[in-house]
């Protein structure tokens, strides 16, 4: 009797494309490690606390082997906080962005790449080149498509390799939903980019799909349906998805801090400017509009 069962589908079709998904907890992305006779890349690099434990993972799937590649889909700091780490260790290391933020990289600007702006931390890296939207690039031994995907952030890709159907989905489609759609906390109209992105996806028709957070996946049209939902909720409704943002940044410093005095979490909250754009207030509010902050912050807590 064979006590292991054989590889489920998704699970067979990575193995064939040198694929290695490592699935992370908040506050990391996902990271997916691509091997191929000649080459090796990694897809994204997780938060920056969590470096230490991005570099184990792939140093111990690498066995001996260098890391040869680095792209990043979007900027944001759940999906490059491990990039300084990596370059580090291996100094060969060539890394990848989106064109539209190479310049933002390159003289190091976290107010651009919305570090600074949402409360977060990513420690500077270089970059050798950049990606642009129909382009193809070697990963291992495919070759993997470069499809734009605004909506969640303006610059954001997705990676499409066509014979195995295997998405590389970054926030742009969760098996529930989707990443928070930024530039709509900006004042910029996106929600029909998400649409447009999802339209996109649907067309590539993928058979499975990694996703930026949670486990991999194959029913995409329910996932498809479930996204369109959410984004239809959110048009009608902008609030909700301004609350839902609010509380996605709270969770997220919280999950990074682990412990912090109410008055530290209060002062991080009134001086981070993406909160102040959800609550469409000034930075360091006056004392008189100080109550409309406590009362959104506790209400993302509850």
């Amino acid at each position: 009797m064979n006590d292991n069962p054989p590889p489920s589908t998704a699970a067979s079709r990575l193995m064939q494309i040198g694929v290695t998904v490592f699935e992370r907890g908040w506050l990391s992305s996902n990271n997916v490690l691509i091997q191929g006779e000649a080459s090796t890349a990694l897809v994204d690099s997780g938060y920056c606390t969590h470096a230490t434990q991005t570099l184990a993972l792939v140093q111990e799937a690498l066995k001996q082997r260098p890391l040869d590649l680095l792209l990043n889909t979007h900027l944001h700091s759940d999906h490059c906080g491990g990039n300084a780490a990596l370059q580090s260790v291996f100094p060969k290391l060539t890394t990848l962005v989106p064109l539209g933020q190479a310049t933002a990289v390159e003289h190091w600007d976290p107010v651009a790449l919305t570090h600074e702006p949402t409360g977060q931390t990513c420690p500077a890296f270089n970059i050798q080149g950049v990606m642009t939207p129909g382009q193809t690039i070697r990963l291992g031994d495919a070759l993997w498509e470069v499809h734009a995907a605004k909506g969640h952030d303006p610059h954001s890709i997705v990676l499409f390799e066509p014979n195995s159907r295997v998405l590389i989905s970054a926030d742009a489609l969760w098996e529930n939903g989707f990443g928070v759609v930024f530039p709509e906390l900006e004042g910029i109209d996106a929600f029909d980019e998400v649409a447009d992105t999802l339209l996109l996806i649907k067309a590539l028709n993928p058979l499975i799909v990694i996703p930026g957070h949670g486990a991999v996946f194959e029913n995409v049209e329910s996932a498809l349906q479930r996204a369109h939902s959410r984004l239809d909720q959110f048009v009608k409704s902008p609030d909700k998805h301004r609350r839902h943002a609010l509380k996605v940044l709270i969770k997220f410093k919280l999950l990074e801090w682990q412990s912090v005095s109410y008055q530290d979490l209060f002062t991080w909250y009134v001086n981070t400017p993406y909160i102040a754009s959800i609550e469409k207030r000034k930075i360091s509010p006056e004392p008189s509009n100080l109550d409309l902050s406590l009362i959104s912050l506790f209400d993302a807590l509850a």
